[in-house]
């Protein structure tokens, strides 16, 4: 147990190092989702929405930043090795996919809480915006960062699998996923069939138990329920295919190409 700690440990320091020594990357990921929280209040203040519709705007506005740059930074764990030419070095080492991906995600929730109180408090200063009880800030915040680990472990696949030329889908997958999990409207506005898609998607239920709190009601019953069964059966679904991944790379020698 100790050695899995210190093995994890090491990639979070290793991410923690990458972090500080570009410190223009993390204002990149601050940029974004600031921009996004100002121009969707200034939005609703003309055209003077109430309270409530504000509040279900700005939730979605602010779990997006989360997502996204918790998500970017389980994305970049591995992303960062093919970057800097070192994959192979990791493959040699007596680490495993886990390692890298719970290291990642770790200094990517720390990012991730950054980001929520920095919107957070933008929001309560420039638009009177409130967070609601605790309870549901704390359940819908882990439920945003398992979400993050789900999609950051999908790009690590993909691009184990294909290489640097998807590397596009670490930025997309999650502008997507919120975009079917109604990140400005409720999901019962979609087509059905997306609101199909929507239903196995965790996102869709912790967006809608952040909502709760502002007395919006739930398109699904047991909703935060679902999302963590979801999140649980897709952690363990990807953990293997990750491993597969890593296997196959190794037999084909597409490690080497990536380390090119």
């Amino acid at each position: 147990m100790k050695k899995e700690f210190l093995r994890i440990f090491a990639y979070i320091y290793r991410n923690y190092i990458f972090a500080i020594r570009n410190v223009f990357t993390f204002f990149d990921l601050l940029f974004w989702p600031i921009i996004g929280i100002v121009s969707i209040g200034m939005m609703s203040t003309f055209l003077k929405l109430d309270k409530n519709l504000l509040s279900f705007l700005l939730t979605g506005t602010i779990t997006s930043g989360v997502l996204q740059v918790t998500q970017l930074e389980v994305s970049y764990g591995l992303l960062y090795e093919i970057w800097s030419k070192s994959i192979k070095q990791i493959f040699i080492t007596p680490t495993k996919h886990h390692h890298y991906i719970f290291g990642s995600w770790i200094i990517g929730i720390i990012r991730g809480l950054i980001v929520f109180l920095l919107l957070s408090i933008i929001s309560y200063y420039l638009f009177s915006f409130y967070l609601p009880k605790f309870e549901f800030i704390i359940f819908s915040l882990l439920g945003i960062f398992l979400t993050s680990l789900i999609l950051g472990m999908i790009v690590n696949f993909f691009i184990l699998l294909y290489g640097q030329r998807v590397d596009i889908i670490a930025w997309s997958i999650s502008v997507l996923t919120m975009l079917i999990c109604g990140i400005y409207y409720p999901v019962s506005v979609l087509p059905k069939w997306l609101t199909k898609i929507a239903e196995f998607i965790p996102l869709t239920y912790f967006l809608e138990y952040f909502r709760k709190g502002y007395g919006f009601e739930e398109t699904f019953r047991h909703g935060l329920l679902k999302g963590f069964i979801l999140c649980i059966v897709y952690g363990f679904i990807l953990f293997y295919l990750i491993k597969f991944a890593h296997n196959h790379t190794r037999k084909t020698g597409s490690v080497i190409r990536l380390s090119e």
